[in-house]
Order: C-alpha cells, then structure tokens, then sequence
C-alpha cells in the first residue's frame, strides 16, 4: 500500500468511458455523438447514488476539452473551460444570475465550456425559471450538464431542454469484479465470500462499496477474512441465517431464543437482521427452480447451498413466512418492546404448521364429513349421540334372528308376565305353560348384542380412528346366526349345504373376486360398522395373486383403516371363497380434480361460497398469516 493515504473512492474514479462500470448505454451514445458532432447543449444524468452521473460529466468534459489524464476529475474544476455548480448550496436566483454571466465567457483554451449542476433538483423553483432561456438558447460554445437523484422534483420546462440519460444499478457481480481487481491492485487478500457481503452492503453503489473496502482494510489489514469483515460492517453473515432456517426447520425454539439473545448481544441492529432474513427467504424461494438461481446474489458456493436448503420448505411456507417478516418490518417501527416484538417474529416462523400438514389435515377432514354420514354432534348435555340409520332388510334379519340361548344371560331366561290379553294364546295344547316366545327371545337377544356395540363404540369413539365392532360383540352375533341356521335346518336332520359351500370354486381367480364383490359387500353390513362398509365400496379390486388379494383404496385414511380391520374383514370373505386371501392393500394415485387443495385455494373457496366472509376480506383485507 502506498505510504500517502488516499481514499479508495477519489483514488479509483473513472478517467475515461471505457473505466465507467454498468452504463455501456450512455458510454456508447455519448461517444458515438462526440464522433458525429452531434453533441447536445445540455444533458441530464439521473439515477440512485454513486453509479456514476458526476464522473460521467467529468470524462464528458475532459474528452470534449481533451485534456490530459495527469489531471485528476477533482481538478477539472480548477480549469477555467469547466464549472462544477452544487444546487444543493446554491440554489438561489443570484447563483444562477452569476451561471448566466459566465456562460457568456468563451472559453480560454479548448472547444468548449462545460458547466457541471450536481443535485439540480435542490433549485428553487425562481432559480429554474431563471434559467430556462439561457438553458434553450446558450452560445455555441456552452454545454450543461445537469446531475439529480431526484429527477421527478425538476421542472418539465426543465426536462424539455435536456437529453435525459437514466444511469441503473451496478450488480453485484460487476462490483465484485471491481473490487476484486482494486484488490490486486492494492496487494490486498481477501476471499470471494467477503467481496460478495461488500457488493452487496453497498446497494448496487460502487461509490459505497469502495467506501466499505476501505473500511474493511482498515479493520483487518492487507488480509480481509469473512468473519472479521462482518464484525467491521456489522453485518449478518450468511451462516447465521443459515442457523436459524436451521431452528425453523426443527421446529426448536428453545435454540432459536438462544440464536436471537447473541444476535443482540453482539449488537446487531434488529431491522438488519429482518432485512437480511427477507432476501434469505426470497433465495430460498427462488433457489426451488435450478433454472432461476441467476437471481442470486452470491458465491457459487452459497448458492449449492441454497439449493440445498431450500428443499426443506414449500414455495407457499416461504411466501407465507416473507408475508410475517414484512408486517414485522412495519410493526416494530412503532413497537414499545421492540426485542419482544422481534422475538415473537421469529417464533411464529419456529412454530408455524407446514403447508403439508394443513393440506393433510383439511384432506382428512374433507374424508370424514364425507365418511361421517351416521355421526350427529354432541347434544345439549355434552354426550356424543350416534344416529343410526338401519337399513329395512336389516330390520327383518334382526327380528328373525334367533338367540343363543347358552350364551343368554340369567336376566334374559327369566319368565317374563305374560299379557293378560294374550293368555289364551300363550298356553299350550297340553294346557302347559311355555316360556317366552322364540320371537321374544330373538329380539331380546338381538337388542343386548346391539346394546353392547352400543357402549363400546362410544366409549372408544374418535374422530380420528372411529371405534369398530369389538370381538364380543362379533362373538354374540356368530352365535345367533349359528343358532338361526340351527333352527332353519331340516326337520329329518340331514344336513343341509348352504348356498357358499355349493358354489366354492376349485381355484380362486380374480374374475371369481370380482364377480361376488359386490354380495361380500352386502354381508359386511351389520357386521361392521357402515362407515368402514363405505370405505370397502369405494375399494378396487386389483388381483389374486399367490393367495394374495390386491386392493387399492384412494386414500392413506381408508388404507389405515382397512389394514386395521384386515383379520376380520379376510375371516367374512372366507365364506364366499372358502380358504383365507390376505389382504394386500395400497393406495392409487389421485386424480388431479380429486386432489386435495393448498391452504390458499381452500381460503378462497371458502370466500366464494359464504358471502359474509367474502364481505370481511374485501372490507378489512383479511389475510392467511401462518
């Protein structure tokens, strides 16, 4: 390093067009016009700061005047061919009286004779008129040059008069070509990560970003390291967000805490730090198209690392996250607390529910309002009611069904009164009087075997798994259709072969399950609960194969259900094939109008359909926050 300080931002100003970074486009016009003769009498440069428009008068002015390079941009203005004007500190009518005196000068030596209005919006509005006719209407030699941030402030009588020129934003990888190339120059070691944070810092200014270099040096020496660096401009580093998305991911919020007490130990301003999560969460997103990752600013190492992280969250998590940074960016401005503030931010990203899991949910729930057809809601005094809806071919089997009197409980052998209008017909033709009648007792039975599923589905009822029939309950009804086909049998006591045993195949086929599906489906009702009866309709038969039976239901809930329920479910289908088929069960692929909508479209649809909630979001401009 040079032993005479200089700062890195009068040392490396521009001499010439070609040293001119990111404004190729005013560059070319402006040279192309000084090779045509073609040069206006007034120009304006506008743009954000420190991208140029000041240097890039003062190499219009020495091309124009061509002189020498040994004279630096800061000396032009001792030259009596170039004027340099600040409005922001004179911008009274007398200071532009005393521009219109001197423009009447021709100039000593040279062609012609450059004034250079820096921060030209800062004139009053009298000191603008006051210029307008000299502006339109200069002498030959008098070229102006006009400089603003702020072009919108600038009379349109103004603007008329003058070439306009709109200077853009220098991009990070042209400033960290810059800097890298200073760097060398300088003999100054330093990684590409840290060139990366200054070009960044910087704003897409070069003029800052040569600022921070120096400031950098300053801090850390001839060698620059990324840690040292973000201590000097207080900056957060990557890895640090990194971390976080680390905690998001985890769902910790106890290392999450922790995280935010060092990040203000270390004192690190709390809009900074949203700041910078904002444009990590705007990578993350844009690192989910591979196609896309030119839009992020950083080293080629950062970004495999973007890549990497961002498959651990949804597009809609990330929206939804940069939705909560933002409204905290603007609530904590106004906050008392503004670490509670910042702290409850930060938890709201650790604890938020994905999209995954809500999408599951609402499938879930969409599932068992289809499936819940035979619960009602909880009465008035707080206990579940289930509603039953027996079919009429249930009804008759219940009343013909006889009862196994070996199981019966002392209660239900009891003599019952008879009825005094039925007395005759109660006793014999031996004048003997019988027990209860064999209907009775059916039904008696009947009701006590229903009683008892009665209970036991409503204790254990659950939204989430429904309680099915238990194996006494499956116990009491076997016997009460063995005691029924008991009593049906023939008088002579031959045996008789039921409609199953005759029709048993000597090979079960696929075609075979196929063709008494749709009768198994039948013989499930009463035995099992309906809403595992429904899920059964709306299973597909695959194939037999290997003693397998292959199902396919639409949806992971059925498919629990049913692996639950196999034993029982393989036992009913015995009686149609005559040998067990494991179950063999999975799910198939859905549809895409049968798939279950994102959190987002599900709000909307909601919005559609009830107009009062339609009426809030318009009215308060209701959002989905987490």
């Amino acid at each position: 390093m040079s032993d005479t300080y200089r700062a890195l931002t009068r040392k490396y100003r521009p001499t010439s067009f070609e040293d001119i970074v990111s404004q190729d486009h005013v560059s070319n016009t402006i040279k192309n016009a000084i090779k045509q003769n073609r040069l206006s009498h007034a120009y304006m440069f506008c743009g954000p700061r420190g991208v140029g428009k000041t240097t890039m008068a003062r190499v219009l002015a020495r091309t124009i005047n061509e002189i020498d390079s040994s004279i630096d941009g800061e000396s032009l203005n001792q030259t009596l061919n170039i004027v340099e004007m600040d409005a922001a500190s004179n911008n009274k009518v007398d200071d532009v009286h005393h521009l219109r005196e001197s423009v009447r000068i021709p100039p000593q030596n040279g062609k012609y004779k450059v004034f250079i209005v820096d921060e030209v919006h800062m004139l009053s509005k009298a000191a603008f008129n006051a210029l307008l006719k000299t502006l339109e209407e200069p002498p030959e030699h008098a070229i102006f040059i006009f400089a603003t941030t702020e072009p919108h402030k600038v009379l349109p009588t103004i603007l008329s008069r003058v070439q306009r020129f709109d200077f853009k934003r220098i991009s990070v990888d042209e400033i960290v070509q810059r800097l890298r190339k200073i760097s060398l120059d300088e003999d100054i070691s330093i990684d590409e990560e840290s060139l990366h944070v200054i070009a960044k810092k910087a704003d897409g200014a070069l003029r800052d970003a040569l600022g921070l270099m120096d400031q950098a040096i300053a801090f850390c020496g001839d060698t620059i390291t990324h840690n040292e660096l973000l201590q000097a401009l207080n900056v957060v580093g990557t890895d640090r967000l990194f971390e976080f998305m680390e905690c998001v991911k985890d769902h910790d919020a106890d290392r999450g805490l922790e995280l935010i007490n060092t990040l203000l130990q270390e004192g690190y301003d709390i809009q900074e730090y949203l700041i910078g999560l904002t444009e990590h969460l705007r990578n993350l997103y844009i690192a989910h198209e591979t196609s896309k990752l030119y839009l992020v600013e950083a080293s080629e190492e950062t970004k495999k690392r973007y890549q990497q992280t961002a498959g651990d969250f949804s597009r809609d998590d990330l929206m939804r996250m940069l939705h909560i940074i933002s409204e905290a960016q603007i609530k904590l401005k106004d906050a008392s607390q503004p670490r509670i503030q910042f702290e409850i931010t930060l938890l709201k990203l650790i604890h938020m529910e994905r999209s995954e899991q809500l999408s599951e949910l609402l499938a879930g729930l969409q599932e068992l309002k289809k499936n819940s057809g035979n619960f009602v809601a909880p009465s008035q005094n707080g206990s579940t009611q289930k509603e039953v809806k027996p079919e009429p071919e249930e009804q008759a089997e219940k009343v013909s069904e006889p009862v196994d009197e070996t199981e019966s409980t002392e209660e239900n052998l009891e003599p019952q009164p008879l009825n005094p209008s039925t007395d005759s017909e109660a006793v014999g033709s031996d004048g003997s009087s019988p027990g209860p009648k064999e209907s009775e007792i059916e039904v008696e039975a009947e009701a006590e075997v229903d009683t008892q599923i009665e209970e036991e589905e409503d204790d254990d009822f659950d939204i989430g798994a429904p309680a099915l029939i238990t194996t006494l309950a499956r116990k009491a009804r076997a016997s009460v259709q063995s005691e029924k086909q008991k009593q049906t049998a023939p008088s002579n006591g031959a045996p008789t072969e039921t409609s199953s045993e005759k029709d048993l195949p000597e090979k079960i086929t696929t075609e075979y399950v196929q063709e008494i599906w749709v009768e198994y489906l039948e013989s499930l009702k009463g035995d099992f609960p309906m809403l595992l009866h429904l899920q059964m309709e709306r299973t597909k038969v695959k194939k037999v194969k290997g003693g397998e039976l292959h199902l396919e239901c639409d949806n992971s809930f059925a498919q629990k259900m049913l692996d639950e329920q196999s034993t029982d479910l393989q036992f009913k289908l015995k009686e149609f094939t005559g040998s067990v088929l494991r179950f063999n069960i999975s799910v198939g692929e859905i549809d895409e109008k049968d798939k279950p909508m994102s959190v987002y479209e599900r709000f909307k649809q909601i919005q559609q359909k009830d107009p009062i909630i339609r009426d809030i979001v318009e009215i308060f401009g209701a959002e989905l926050e987490y």
